[in-house]
């Protein structure tokens, strides 16, 4: 099995990885949804 994870290293490394993938993708969303929210309102 070539995905198992072995050591302690190998578990930090990925969670880690996981980790900074999600929070990249949280700010993109939130940037956007800003710019929905505020966009909407100039419209008016």
């Amino acid at each position: 099995m070539e995905g198992t994870i072995h050591t302690l290293q190998e578990y930090m490394f990925r969670t880690e990885t996981i980790t900074y993938i999600l929070i990249v993708i949280a700010l993109f969303a939130i940037t956007f949804f800003w710019k929905f929210l505020n966009g909407r309102d100039d419209e008016e």
